[in-house]
Protein backbone atom coordinates (compact mmCIF):
# COMPACT_ATOMS: atom_id res chain seq x y z
CA UNK A 1 0.00 0.00 0.00
CA UNK A 2 1.04 3.28 -0.40
CA UNK A 3 0.44 6.65 1.87
CA UNK A 4 1.84 10.26 2.44
CA UNK A 5 3.48 10.60 5.93
CA UNK A 6 4.97 13.55 7.16
CA UNK A 7 8.81 14.17 6.53
CA UNK A 8 9.92 13.95 10.15
CA UNK A 9 8.13 10.37 10.48
CA UNK A 10 9.01 9.25 7.26
CA UNK A 11 11.36 6.22 8.61
CA UNK A 12 11.56 2.60 7.39
CA UNK A 13 10.15 0.24 10.18
CA UNK A 14 8.18 3.24 12.00
CA UNK A 15 4.91 1.80 13.10
CA UNK A 16 1.76 4.33 13.59
CA UNK A 17 -1.78 3.96 14.27
CA UNK A 18 -3.94 5.97 11.90
CA UNK A 19 -7.01 7.38 13.77
CA UNK A 20 -8.63 9.79 11.08
CA UNK A 21 -7.31 12.88 8.51
CA UNK A 22 -7.65 16.31 9.73
CA UNK A 23 -10.29 18.55 8.85
CA UNK A 24 -7.70 19.80 6.30
CA UNK A 25 -7.75 16.80 4.19
CA UNK A 26 -10.88 16.75 3.35
CA UNK A 27 -10.33 19.32 0.25
CA UNK A 28 -6.73 17.70 -0.03
CA UNK A 29 -6.01 16.21 -3.86
CA UNK A 30 -3.84 13.75 -2.15
CA UNK A 31 -6.66 12.61 0.13
CA UNK A 32 -7.52 9.30 -1.66
CA UNK A 33 -3.50 8.19 -1.89
CA UNK A 34 -3.15 9.46 1.84
CA UNK A 35 -5.84 9.21 4.72
CA UNK A 36 -8.06 7.29 2.37
CA UNK A 37 -5.92 4.38 1.83
CA UNK A 38 -6.01 3.75 5.56
CA UNK A 39 -8.52 2.33 7.68
CA UNK A 40 -8.89 3.70 11.12
CA UNK A 41 -7.68 2.35 14.42
CA UNK A 42 -4.90 0.12 12.24
CA UNK A 43 -1.52 0.03 13.33
CA UNK A 44 1.06 0.24 10.00
CA UNK A 45 4.82 -0.20 9.17
CA UNK A 46 6.46 1.89 7.13
CA UNK A 47 8.69 -0.99 4.82
CA UNK A 48 9.73 1.86 2.42
CA UNK A 49 10.21 5.52 2.16
CA UNK A 50 10.19 6.97 -1.43
CA UNK A 51 12.13 10.33 -2.30
CA UNK A 52 8.98 11.98 -3.82
CA UNK A 53 7.25 15.02 -1.49
CA UNK A 54 4.68 16.51 -1.75
CA UNK A 55 3.29 19.71 0.51
CA UNK A 56 1.16 19.60 3.46
CA UNK A 57 -0.10 22.38 5.66
CA UNK A 58 -0.98 19.68 8.65
CA UNK A 59 2.56 18.69 9.18
CA UNK A 60 5.31 20.67 11.03
CA UNK A 61 8.00 21.12 8.13
CA UNK A 62 4.84 21.18 5.54
CA UNK A 63 5.99 18.64 3.42
CA UNK A 64 5.25 14.45 3.43
CA UNK A 65 6.91 11.49 1.57
CA UNK A 66 5.89 8.91 -0.40
CA UNK A 67 5.77 5.81 1.71
CA UNK A 68 5.09 2.14 0.99
CA UNK A 69 3.30 0.53 3.71
CA UNK A 70 1.57 -2.84 5.69
CA UNK A 71 -0.24 -3.73 8.39
CA UNK A 72 1.64 -4.02 11.36
CA UNK A 73 1.96 -7.27 12.94
CA UNK A 74 0.56 -7.06 16.89
CA UNK A 75 1.84 -8.47 19.67
CA UNK A 76 -1.53 -9.43 21.96
CA UNK A 77 -2.32 -12.49 24.19
CA UNK A 78 -4.67 -15.18 23.19
CA UNK A 79 -6.23 -18.13 24.99
CA UNK A 80 -3.40 -20.92 25.23
CA UNK A 81 -5.67 -23.48 23.55
CA UNK A 82 -5.71 -21.59 20.27
CA UNK A 83 -1.34 -20.50 20.05
CA UNK A 84 -0.22 -22.77 17.62
CA UNK A 85 2.25 -20.83 15.67
CA UNK A 86 1.38 -20.97 12.33
CA UNK A 87 -2.41 -21.50 12.87
CA UNK A 88 -5.01 -19.13 11.49
CA UNK A 89 -7.57 -17.49 13.87
CA UNK A 90 -10.02 -14.73 14.22
CA UNK A 91 -9.06 -12.69 16.89
CA UNK A 92 -11.42 -11.94 20.17
CA UNK A 93 -10.63 -10.02 23.25
CA UNK A 94 -11.18 -11.80 26.36
CA UNK A 95 -14.49 -11.15 28.33
CA UNK A 96 -12.37 -8.83 30.45
CA UNK A 97 -13.27 -5.57 31.88
CA UNK A 98 -11.03 -5.38 34.39
CA UNK A 99 -7.61 -2.70 34.09
CA UNK A 100 -4.54 -4.60 34.91
CA UNK A 101 -0.87 -4.53 33.77
CA UNK A 102 -1.79 -6.97 31.31
CA UNK A 103 -4.55 -4.82 29.25
CA UNK A 104 -2.70 -3.65 26.55
CA UNK A 105 -1.45 -6.60 25.45
CA UNK A 106 -5.64 -8.06 25.91
CA UNK A 107 -6.91 -5.36 23.76
CA UNK A 108 -3.74 -4.15 21.97
CA UNK A 109 -4.25 -1.05 19.29
CA UNK A 110 -4.42 -2.09 15.83
CA UNK A 111 -6.91 -5.19 16.33
CA UNK A 112 -10.57 -5.40 15.79
CA UNK A 113 -12.83 -8.06 17.07
CA UNK A 114 -13.24 -11.12 14.00
CA UNK A 115 -9.78 -9.78 12.47
CA UNK A 116 -8.00 -13.17 10.80
CA UNK A 117 -4.90 -13.68 11.94
CA UNK A 118 -1.73 -16.07 11.44
CA UNK A 119 0.29 -16.57 14.56
CA UNK A 120 3.41 -15.59 13.54
CA UNK A 121 5.98 -16.26 16.69
CA UNK A 122 5.21 -17.30 19.98
CA UNK A 123 6.48 -14.87 22.64
CA UNK A 124 5.83 -16.28 26.10
CA UNK A 125 4.22 -19.74 26.32
CA UNK A 126 2.33 -19.67 29.97
CA UNK A 127 1.14 -15.98 31.05
CA UNK A 128 1.08 -15.85 35.11
CA UNK A 129 -1.29 -13.44 36.94
CA UNK A 130 -4.00 -12.71 35.05
CA UNK A 131 -6.70 -11.75 37.66
CA UNK A 132 -9.83 -13.53 36.13
CA UNK A 133 -7.52 -16.90 35.51
CA UNK A 134 -7.49 -17.30 31.97
CA UNK A 135 -4.57 -19.43 30.59
CA UNK A 136 -3.04 -17.06 28.15
CA UNK A 137 0.16 -17.17 25.90
CA UNK A 138 1.91 -13.70 23.73
CA UNK A 139 1.84 -13.95 20.06
CA UNK A 140 2.55 -11.98 17.26
CA UNK A 141 -0.17 -11.84 15.00
CA UNK A 142 0.10 -11.11 11.64
CA UNK A 143 -3.33 -9.39 10.31
CA UNK A 144 -4.17 -11.51 7.13
CA UNK A 145 -6.19 -8.92 4.09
Amino acid sequence: MITLIGEDLAKKDLVFLFNKGAKKCEDCRFKTSCVESLEEGRKYKIVNVREDQHSCPIHDKKKVNVVEIEKSNITTFIDAKKSFQGSTLNYNAPDCNLNCIYREFCFPDGLKENDKCTIENIVEKHVNGCVKGYSLVKVVLKINE
